[in-house]
């Protein structure tokens, strides 16, 4: 059974715009894939970072060119596809469910749309729509795209000057997309069509870095690529001007210089001028407007925005482009003011310390637990300084923990590392793009892989390995873990164990996370033993090892329940113990009438010791005891059969079988086989 494929819009930027089902697909993704470009960060994975787990492979897309000029660039993106539609449809053919991220809506400008034509077809697929960037843009512009019966012009900024010129002459309405090195000539066409005095700019919508201007004043060389030019709705426009409201107070700011901001609050407060860095004198020549109950509607330039709901709630300001010597909560409480080097210890402001606190000079965040004074964060002992050096607190670099040290999300564009309780920085949901995050050392995980398929798999051994940097192990085990293109795979024979154990920690020593895979359960005749032996030269290197369901259970269950009383296990191999040792342990649990579950029954070098086991049992059992021969069971050759133990024939078993001999109690009803609680 295959995996499922799923294209989830995560909207324009804001986090909160990403909808209830997407986050909740995110969040039980087997697979998240994203795209980026060469640096490696990704908006989308930002976006999405607090919905991400540990226990998920992560498939970064890195596009080949992005906004470079090229003169094969279709070639090239097509070949590109091809390449990240072959990576989806291993995850997928291994039954994971894959989740591909895409920035506003998948089927709207994004690149989600080139995997879904390529694998739709031969996957069940599920596409998530999300908020687009027009309509992001639309609401923060606070300017309606269509009214009564007009209608909207959606137009590529590639389409090229006379085509853009035209369509935006006859446009009722109009939005520009893919802006950055078009801009230039999509200003020239809104010039030709006559509408460049009705044309907005906006960057980056509903996030902390928007910008909005009139595009008449925008300088070319600042656009980035996530930008969009609109010509909102001519009829709202007109209309709106004849109201009484329309040059009130109240009226929208958004377009306006500092000074002219500060003279129209949206909401009708009280104007409040802030100095350089944030001080409430009135020295400075940036202005914060604050509404009623004090909520600050909005500062453009490089003074400060500070969201301030009723009763001192902080509410999250969404114009902010720099944030200088402000706090921008998100939960709840009375903000603060933070100083040259973000040092929380003399807050400006009295009360409590709202969820996140961002520095002024664009470093990380610090999160406060609500009810804290602003000089004490709850359990950051150390933070992340520039290139993910770990520093005192107090250092102007800090990192973003929520109430009672949870880690949430930084909003801002400098190093961040999340911290879970006490400091310890092993959460990962802290950071949408981790630069420089603190790399964790390297440990060894024991993984039972259960008898057989992916099904077998319980949900903690599938996560570690997913985590895997490494995968160790015998090579028809390591087969069967599904292929991950970010991994490496060490397959060996199946009789170097304590090389395999070796090897495998000298790797996690270098830093690596590596899984050693067994197949059953790792500490039954398996591979836990061995790396445990060879950890007591590698005290540094942590070991945990993660259970398995082994071939006795699955055995049994299939068969019934065989071992439902006293039982005992056993290995015929004798490799590495001596058979009179065997013979003298299969005579004692004989004459304890214990069910006797028998792994090795033999192998290709091993042929009599299964007739002489049988020989000897038949000295302390009856012909007719009910015996089980369980072969490769949940693979595709399962098998199995229960005869009588004088009818056992060492022809009819290898070294893929289990054998389960029965008590004197053990009864057999047709093809089931049990053993009673209660003993006479």
């Amino acid at each position: 059974m295959t995996g499922r494929l799923y294209g989830v819009g995560l909207g324009p930027g804001d986090p909160e715009l990403i909808t209830l089902k997407a986050a909740r697909l995110i969040e039980a993704a087997d697979v998240v894939v994203f795209h980026a470009a060469r640096h490696g960060r990704s908006h989308a994975r930002a976006i999405a970072a607090a919905h991400l787990h540990d226990g998920q492979i992560e498939e970064p897309l890195i596009y080949p060119v992005t906004t470079e000029a090229t003169t094969d660039y279709r070639t090239v993106m097509e070949a590109f596809y091809e390449d990240c539609a072959r990576r989806l449809a291993v995850h997928l053919d291994a039954g994971r469910d894959v989740v591909v991220l895409a920035e506003g809506d998948p089927f709207f400008y994004g690149s989600y749309m080139h995997l879904h034509k390529r694998l739709a077809g031969r996957y069940p697929t599920t596409v998530v729509p999300g908020v687009t960037s027009i309509a992001g843009a639309s609401a923060e512009l606070g300017r309606p795209l269509v009214e009564r019966d007009e209608t909207l012009t959606v137009l590529p900024g590639t389409l090229g000057d006379d085509a853009l010129a035209d369509r935006l002459r006859a446009a009722d309405s109009a939005v520009v997309l893919k802006l950055g090195r078009t801009f230039t000539a999509v200003r020239t066409a809104l010039e030709r069509a006559e509408r460049l005095d009705d044309a907005w700019y906006v960057e980056h919508a509903t996030t902390g870095d928007q910008r909005i201007e009139r595009l008449a004043d925008v300088a070319a060389d600042t656009v980035p690529y996530f930008s969009v030019a609109v010509l909102p709705s001519r009829i709202h426009e007109e209309t709106r001007r004849t109201l009484p409201t329309a040059n009130s107070p109240q009226a929208t700011t958004v377009g306006l210089t500092p000074a002219e901001a500060a003279q129209q609050p949206r909401d009708g407060g009280t104007t409040v001028n802030l100095g350089p860095a944030g001080d409430a004198s009135g020295q400075g020549s940036e202005a914060t407007a604050i509404g009623p109950a004090g909520a600050v509607q909005e500062s453009r330039g490089e003074g400060t925005t500070v969201g301030l709901g009723p009763a001192g709630d902080a509410s999250e300001p969404r114009s902010a482009g720099t944030v200088a010597g402000a706090v921008q909560p998100r939960d709840g409480g009375t903000a603060v003011g933070l100083g040259p080097a973000g040092d929380a210890s003399q807050p400006r402001r009295a009360g409590t310390v709202a969820g996140t606190v961002q520095p002024r000079d664009r470093g990380t965040t610090v999160g406060l637990g609500s009810a804290e004074d602003a000089s004490e964060p709850r359990s950051a002992e150390t933070v992340a300084g520039p290139g993910g050096a770990v520093q005192p607190r107090g250092q102007g670099t800090a990192v973003g923990l929520g109430s009672a040290g949870d880690a949430s999300q930084p909003r801002g564009e400098g190093t961040a590392v999340g911290l879970g309780s006490a400091g310890d920085a092993s959460g990962r949901r802290a950071a949408g793009t981790v630069a420089g995050a603190v790399q964790g050392r390297g440990a060894v995980t024991v993984v039972g892989l259960g008898p057989a398929g992916r099904e077998w798999l319980t949900p903690q051994a599938q996560e570690a390995l997913a985590a895997a940097d490494d995968l160790v192990g015998y090579r028809p085990y390591l087969d069967r873990v599904a292929p991950n293109a970010r991994q490496r795979r060490h397959p060996s024979g199946n009789t170097v164990e304590a090389d395999r154990a070796a090897f495998a920690l000298e790797l996690a020593r270098e830093g690596r996370r590596v899984a050693v895979v067994s197949s059953g359960d790792p500490g039954v005749f398996a591979m836990a033993t061995a790396v445990l032996e060879a950890a007591e030269a590698f005290p540094d290197v942590p070991v945990r090892v993660l259970p398995g369901v082994t071939a006795a259970n699955a055995v049994a269950a299939r068969a019934g329940a065989p071992l439902g009383h006293d039982y005992c296990v056993l290995s015929l191999s004798d490799r590495l113990k001596p058979w009179d040792v065997i013979a003298r342990r299969l005579t004692a649990a004989a004459e304890s009438d214990l069910v006797i579950a028998i792994y090795n029954p033999a192998s290709k070098t091993r042929v009599h010791q299964v007739a002489e086991a049988r020989d000897l049992l038949l000295r302390h059992r009856a012909k007719d005891t009910p015996v089980v021969i369980g072969r490769d069971v949940g693979g595709p050759a399962e098998s199995v059969r229960i005869v009588p133990l004088a009818d056992l024939d060492p022809a009819d078993v290898d070294m893929r079988c289990l054998l389960i001999v029965g008590s004197s109690q053990t009864r057999r009803a047709g093809d089931t086989v049990f053993t009673p609680r209660r003993y006479p």
